[in-house]
């Protein structure tokens, strides 16, 4: 079990890694490549933008096919696509590359966490399996990062792309050996409207706001923003009419496991957020280096290691409920640190405690919310559970940087325009950033308590049986 476990958790740390790992290397690789602001834009999300796009179809495909099955093609195709990426000569392979990675990250993501389901027959091992799963999604984001700084640094960006693809071949290799196959496969077609519909749409939704971080909003980003509403819109018709829906009517059902979705997207794109702006907030007011960067965040790492350590217990313990509460108030407080941010503000104070405090947070949330997700998940639909609950996950970074990055660049710009120093304005501006995610984190630990109180008390009323779990 163990065994089979470090192969699924590596994958979904090198999954999630994928995304933040050329993100310090990026203007290295416009050098060498000769690249504009725009193209670079295009390399940086196209991973996200497929990964995203497809989770939906990969879930059912990873359903249909068999779980492991899928999960070998998934990793192996992510492996080939990698090493595409590494001897890539110019922007048309190493864009390909990135949009082939996140197809084939589509497929390994839900198809790996429903074989943890498989894995760990056992309710209680499953729980703190999939408890440490959640923590394993955060800990992927903090690992590119700083593998993204020291690559940069010390290497050539191509490097970038050589662990993961290493690693990635690797699981692949020891799949068959390690895992179980599964449940059989389903026979639920794959309904290729809804994912296409579903593709373009959060496609273009994911196109949209990036768009509105970079570059602002224009024709092209409102024709994006309109074309994913229709093709969502067209989606969720799709959906009530079709016969084998992607998403069952009934994995939303559940206020509980809607309320856990809403954590996940929303702890996704507060710590995407934090280390965009803290990374920007080193370099550009602090005048940091790469790799000081990278080693400035190196105590947000220990700290989450430390956490993903016990979160399974600390599921066991208080139950997924209690342990989302507790990670989205955690989170809040450690925003709350970064409140006297300033272009003068020592590391070694209240930005060093917030980096010690919002990973432990983080972690929890992200342990308690995927474990909420997914409990009492019929086995025929575990990869499509799976599949919803990474595609909160890989939307939350997106909406994130597009929401507080906005925010900060034009608090930074009404600053400077009223007589601010450079450094000032853009230091309040990530300050002002850092506020309002305290406020939104704040905000869903509220929503969680109420949602998960009611509940209770729904249960109780119908008297309908109330587990230990679900009392905490």
């Amino acid at each position: 079990m163990r065994a089979g476990f470090a192969v699924l958790g590596t994958v979904q740390v090198v999954l999630i890694a994928a995304i933040t790992v050329i993100t310090v290397s990026l203007p290295a690789i416009g050098r060498e490549l000769g690249l504009g602001y725009a193209d670079l834009a295009l390399v940086s999300t196209a991973y996200g933008l497929a990964f995203g796009g497809l989770l939906l179809l990969g879930g059912r495909l990873a359903d249909r096919w068999g779980h492991r099955r899928a999960f070998r093609a998934g990793v192996l195709g992510f492996a080939v696509a990698s090493v595409a990426a590494t001897v890539s000569p110019g922007l048309v392979v190493l864009l390909i590359a990135r949009l082939a990675q996140g197809a084939a990250a589509a497929l390994a993501a839900p198809a790996a966490m429903a074989l943890l389901a498989t894995l760990f027959p056992d309710s209680l091992r499953r729980e703190r399996a999939m408890a440490a799963w959640g923590g394993l999604a955060a800990m992927g984001a903090t690992a590119g990062n700083l593998l993204s700084g020291v690559v940069s640094t010390w290497a050539s960006w191509r490097w970038a792309f050589v662990v993961p693809a290493l690693l990635a071949a690797g699981a692949g290799l020891l799949a068959s050996k390690l895992l179980p196959p599964g449940p059989p496969p389903s026979p639920a077609p794959l309904a290729v409207p809804g994912a296409a519909l579903a593709t373009v749409g959060l496609s273009a939704v994911t196109y949209a706001l990036v768009s509105v971080a970079g570059s602002g909003s224009g024709t092209a980003t409102w024709v994006a923003f309109g074309l994913g509403a229709v093709a969502l819109l067209g989606f969720v018709s799709v959906e009530r009419r079709g016969p084998a829906p992607l998403v069952p009517p009934g994995l939303l059902a559940s206020p509980r496991r809607v309320v856990a979705l809403v954590v996940i997207l929303v702890t996704a794109a507060v710590m995407a957020s934090t280390f965009f702006l803290l990374s920007l907030y080193f370099q550009q007011v602090r005048t940091f280096s790469p790799v000081l960067t990278s080693l400035a965040f190196l105590p947000f790492g220990v700290a989450q290691l430390v956490a993903w350590s016990q979160s399974g217990r600390v599921v066991l313990r208080l139950g997924p409920c209690s342990t989302v509460i507790t990670g989205t108030a955690v989170t809040t407080v450690g925003f709350l640190l970064l409140a006297p941010l300033g272009d003068d503000t020592p590391y070694l104070g209240g930005v060093l405690a917030a980096l010690l405090v919002l990973p432990v947070g983080i972690t929890l949330a992200f342990s308690g919310a995927m474990s909420a997700a997914t409990r009492d998940t019929e086995v025929g639909r575990a990869g499509v559970t799976a599949a919803v609950a990474n595609t909160a996950m890989e939307v939350g970074p997106t909406v994130g940087l597009a929401v507080f990055a906005t925010l900060a660049a034009r608090r930074s710009t009404q600053l400077i325009s009223e007589g601010a120093g450079r450094n000032t304005a853009t230091a309040a501006g990530y300050q002002f950033a850092f506020l309002v995610a305290a406020g939104v984190t704040a905000a869903v630990t509220a929503l969680a308590v109420a949602t998960f109180a009611r509940t209770r008390h729904r249960r109780a009323r119908t008297g309908n049986p109330i587990t230990e779990q679900e009392m905490r």
